[in-house]
């Protein structure tokens, strides 16, 4: 594998096949204390998480990463839930067939057409996961966010964009790199940018806020951040104005927070 550092000025040859695959999953919670509550959470979720809103985010996401759009089909479901699909192209990786066989042949005189050439096999995906436990005590919806990019674009980028866009008490990142292209001396290049962290992509403000853990597994092009939000508003976690003093208001509380730390660890139900 060759590795490259933040000073590298790494050249490819040809074009760039990396696949870079970006899943962040987000989840938002809030405790109903009666039926109509509950009803009023759910209302919320398919105005704030609709289709066109995700949609809109994910066009943001192509702008930041440099992304060309070439389609868009979204869903709003019955009662609930949405999912937008945007495929996209590398506008950096549009190249000429003649460029490509030149460079890739080592040939001066390659005659061929000079018709554009999307190399890039790239697209974002949505969808949103509203979840209500039997009793409707809490109220979560989760939103799962797929970027897979082929080329120089990298993922990475659109972090602090996407937790500018939603509300995130629990975030789940992972990031995974496959694929090969070359360098100009025909060596196999496995990773074209340097990562030690999925954190090093996100503003320090934002990280402020959330106790985070990683998982890195370097050599396998595995990366993974699980973020558990600390800093917290606890009257965001209610529909209406509560005494925060009150001891059911705490407990309701205390039952949020349990909610997720056991999606942040993966714990099974009590």
């Amino acid at each position: 594998m060759i590795k490259v550092s933040s000073n590298d000025q790494l050249r490819l040859v040809g074009f760039n096949n990396l696949t870079k695959a970006l899943s962040f999953n987000l989840y938002d919670f809030c405790t109903a204390r009666t039926y109509a509550e509950r009803e009023s959470y759910i209302e919320y979720i398919n105005d704030k998480y609709n289709a066109a809103k995700i949609t809109h985010v994910l066009k943001g996401v192509c702008d930041i990463i440099e992304a060309k759009v070439l389609g868009i089909s979204d869903q709003d479901y019955d009662p609930w839930g949405a999912s937008s699909l945007v495929l996209m192209s590398d506008i950096k990786g549009e190249v000429s067939t003649s460029q490509m066989l030149s460079t890739l042949s080592g040939a001066a005189k390659v005659k061929s057409s000079s018709t554009a050439m999307h190399l890039d096999k790239s697209h974002i995906c949505a969808h949103t996961y509203p979840d209500f436990l039997h009793n409707g005590s809490i109220c979560s919806v989760r939103v799962d966010i797929d970027i897979a990019t082929c080329g120089e674009i990298s993922p990475l980028n659109a972090l602090n964009y996407l937790f500018d866009q939603f509300e995130s008490d629990v975030a789940v990142i992972d990031y995974v790199v496959r694929g090969f292209t070359r360098d100009e001396n025909g060596k196999r290049v496995y990773i074209d940018h340097p990562l030690q962290s999925i954190q090093d992509y996100i503003r320090a403000d934002i990280l402020e806020d959330y106790y985070c853990l990683d998982l890195s597994l370097q050599r396998d092009l595995i990366w993974q951040t699980k973020m558990l939000r600390t800093k917290i508003d606890e009257q965001d976690y209610f529909l209406g104005d509560v005494d925060l003093e009150d001891a059911e208001v705490q407990r309701r509380l205390d039952d949020v927070k349990r909610e997720m730390r056991g999606v942040l660890h993966m714990f099974p139900e009590n």
